[in-house]
């Protein structure tokens, strides 16, 4: 059998992908699905005014909001997130993540080539 490259998560099953992470209270609590030099997939569930404070990254990062409400701030301009929207963080750029409530999203960084 070969290596999956998409781990911790079931595989040839219907989910919720909202339902693979929990609220922890206090906390920001990450799933990492897979990661690589090109790729990174990550669900984070943040416990309500949790924040992961503001960073750059070499990689373009989509969020995918799975619940909730989030705030996300980039090159310090702030957009609010709801379930069901996503936002684009260009690569290079600082961007932070605020929970206004309890939010949880999919994050999706792709990375530019060696």
């Amino acid at each position: 059998m070969k290596d999956r490259h998409i781990k911790n998560i079931d595989a040839e099953t219907a989910l919720e992908l909202a339902d693979q992470v929990s609220y922890q209270k206090g906390q920001i609590v990450s799933k990492t699905l897979a990661q690589n030099g090109s790729v990174s997939l990550t669900l984070f569930a943040f416990d309500q005014d949790e924040e992961i404070s503001s960073h750059e990254s070499d990689g373009d990062a989509m969020v995918i909001a799975l619940d909730g409400e989030g705030l996300i701030t980039i090159d310090g301009k702030e957009h609010m997130l709801i379930k069901g929207q996503t936002i684009i963080m260009p690569a290079k750029k600082p961007h932070a993540v605020y929970a206004k409530q309890q939010f949880k999203m999919f994050l999706i960084v792709v990375f530019p080539r060696a």
